[in-house]
């Protein structure tokens, strides 16, 4: 939760300068004795390179997080924001106006000032090119203006306080000098690029590319002096050379990982699994027998979420009734529903449940509505999402028991992601939630049905009241009424079914760097694809010489 200090006509969230130093700069900056060993980093199987680093478009990982960086980071574990570009920002006129005082003394990596106007014009560039625009803040902005040099002022349609995330935290700043005579930004491969960030491209060629250090970064010279992205062709691969010590950063799905990867040396050879969403069976409220709670309550209770969990390695929890990233969001419930946040395993419940709402099984064993209606679904996953197949496997084998037919279609990831996520064509689908920095990101997602993102066509007055007291407000506890009010009743009208949390895959070893961040420390996400946590990883890093 965004923590607001008030004050007379004016809601503020200020930062300390002690907040500051750990943000993006002072924890581990001074160069070392002698130039320390390439931090070798691996965000998954790519194969040869491509050469781009424009933000805007397929860009090589780093570009974003080490070269461009937003205003701020949500730090979704904590709740916390940091400063990065940005070091103070203020709501005032009934939160539709945003204040934000940025950071002085910033160069970008040519050596040229960076100024408020260098933040008005990365915003309206995205105006210019709506297809530039991809996480929507213009649908939210009605104007954004410099206030001086190092003010800028955004002023937002309506109250949307939590949209403020988008535009602080999701939007890399780009320098105005630079962009502003390119005029097809989606095209250019942005090869020099010009940045703010810890670092600047080192050299490039399709099996690799690195970064070495921005002389002129503003907070100061990063300890590890050059970062290495090595090819890889298969997940395989990634875990052969991360046993081998040959990877010291790495994001990868590694079955069996304490055998695989860790065993091969226990003392260096660490993983952190942040759960960071939920992965749902998605039902489409179209289809006129998913449209009806019984149903899906008993599809529910048929489901025995420890099987599931069993393909993806018990490597997260199995997820709750509420729908929250637990035990990371349990603060934001009341004592008396975290107790009962567990979703049962019942097939005898789930069948008497629809035997109660007047379902009878045919001779196949399959049950029947009223209306002569059977219970037989299509369940639509990615084909190559191996998990997802095997745990669509075990969900048709679980629901079949009790008389729900589901027959699972693979597709490809692009037929998929037009079927589902586009056109919402399907009947049962895996998809994950859309989280955020604070539970309400993934209930706006899935609730609201002004979003693309509400995949069932999930429209209901009451999630959609307790989502617009959350966004027009800036107060702690009223987030926290509006959070428990959506927790409720998403466990009680059930819009879509739970199955586990899903992780972020982080491994790293301590063979060499130190500074990582763990569980018991997440100061930052883990994968290094994930932009700005790159870029704070990468400056809190210490070699061990």
């Amino acid at each position: 939760m965004l923590k607001h200090h008030l004050k007379t006509g004016l809601r503020t969230t200020l930062f300390s300068a002690a907040l500051a130093a750990v943000a993006f700069g002072s924890v581990a900056l001074a160069a070392p004795t002698k130039p320390s060993k390439p931090l070798v980093v691996v965000s998954g199987p790519s194969g040869i390179f491509e050469e781009n680093f424009n933000p805007f478009g397929h860009a090589l990982v780093g570009t974003e997080g080490l070269i461009y960086q937003p205003l701020f980071f949500f730090n979704p574990y904590t709740s916390k924001v940091q400063p990065i570009l940005g070091t103070s920002y203020a709501w005032s006129q009934h939160d539709t106006v945003l204040t934000v005082n940025l950071r002085h003394g910033v160069r970008w990596s040519n050596g040229k000032p960076f100024t408020a106007s260098d933040v008005v014009f990365s915003f309206n560039y995205r105006r210019k090119y709506p297809a530039l625009d991809t996480t929507g803040v213009w649908t939210l902005l009605s104007n954004v203006r410099q206030s001086g040099q190092y003010t800028v002022v955004f002023t937002f349609k309506k109250a949307e306080v939590p949209m403020a995330w988008y535009v602080l935290g999701q939007t890399a700043i780009i320098p105005k000098t630079v962009w502003t005579s390119i005029t097809d930004p989606t095209k250019v491969l942005n090869l020099d690029p010009i940045g703010t960030g810890p670092y600047v491209v080192h050299s490039f060629n399709p099996e690799e590319y690195t970064y070495s250090v921005n002389r002129f970064y503003w907070g100061g010279k990063p300890r590890v002096s050059e970062i290495e992205f090595p090819a890889y062709s298969s997940n395989t691969s990634i875990a052969g050379a991360l046993a081998q010590g040959k990877i010291d950063w790495a994001s990868i799905f590694i079955p069996n990982i304490r055998r695989v990867y860790v065993s091969a040396d226990p003392r260096t050879n660490h993983y952190s699994f942040e759960v960071s969403s939920t992965l749902m069976l998605y039902t489409n409220l179209h289809n006129s027998l998913l449209a009806q709670l019984p149903v899906r309550e008993a599809m529910s209770l048929a489901i025995n979420r420890q099987k599931i969990n069993a393909a993806d390695y018990y490597y997260a929890p199995t997820a709750n009734r509420y729908d929250l990233l637990l035990p990371n969001e349990k603060n934001w419930l009341p004592p008396i529903m975290a107790k009962h946040a567990a979703l049962a395993y019942n097939p005898t419940a789930a069948e008497s449940i629809l035997k109660k709402a007047g379902y009878h099984k045919n001779s196949a064993g399959i049950f029947v509505s009223p209306k002569g209606q059977p219970l037989q679904f299509t369940l639509q996953v990615v084909s190559t999402y191996s998990e997802w197949v095997a745990m669509s496997s075990i969900l048709a084998s679980e629901l079949k028991q009790v008389g729900i037919g589901v027959t699972v279609q693979g597709e490809s990831a692009d037929l998929y992601d037009s079927n589902v996520l586009t056109q919402h064509r399907y009947q049962l689908a895996l998809s994950w939630t859309d989280n955020g920095p604070t539970p309400f990101y993934a209930y706006n997602a899935m609730l609201n049905p002004q979003e693309t993102t509400d995949l069932e066509g999930w429209a209901n007055p009451a999630t959609t009241h307790w989502l617009n007291v959350y966004s027009t407000s800036n107060q702690g506890p009223t987030h926290r009424q509006a959070i428990a009010a959506l927790a409720g009743l998403v466990a009680k009208d059930l819009p879509s079914i739970p199955l586990v949390e899903t992780p972020t895959w982080f491994e790293y070893r301590t063979q060499y760097f130190r500074g990582f961040p763990s569980a018991a420390n997440p100061y930052a996400q883990g994968g290094p694809w994930l932009s700005p946590s790159n870029g704070l990883i990468a400056t809190h890093l210490t070699p061990i010489n």
